[in-house]
């Protein structure tokens, strides 16, 4: 069940980045069966294809989704770039809460990471006040 569930967020991901690359047809397929629960026997009958139809369509579309991401990145990309985000808030939360400047000094190093900029190239303004 997990895997399924893990499988329809992947898709719901990849079709906020990528679903306006998709043909009129695939994003409402995807939007029916994903987003409002369709079976592929009810989007058959709504749209008035075969189930066949429905699941090459849904089959044809996951592709397309699965290999815009592999050329492009952008889902990965993101899922990283939380991470880190997630990480520098428990320590800017630790910093508030044990008055550690290490966990300062991390969480500055990570958004330093963040926003490509070169080791300690965003605390130089802790020099100068000094």
């Amino acid at each position: 069940m997990g895997n399924a569930l893990d499988r329809m967020t992947r898709i719901g991901r990849l079709y906020d980045f990528y679903g306006p690359l998709l043909t009129p047809k695939q994003r409402q397929w995807l939007e029916l069966h994903y987003h409002h629960d369709l079976s592929l026997g009810e989007i058959a009958a709504e749209c008035r294809v075969s189930r066949q139809a429905v699941h090459d369509g849904l089959q044809r579309a996951e592709k397309a989704l699965e290999d815009y991401e592999a050329r492009l990145g952008y889902l990965e990309r993101y899922l990283r770039e939380r991470e880190k985000l997630e990480e520098i808030r428990r320590e800017l939360h630790n910093f508030r809460q044990k008055g550690s400047w290490e966990n300062f000094d991390k969480a500055l190093e990570l958004l330093d990471q963040l926003l490509g900029w070169p080791a300690g190239g965003g605390t130089q303004e802790q020099g100068e006040g000094s």
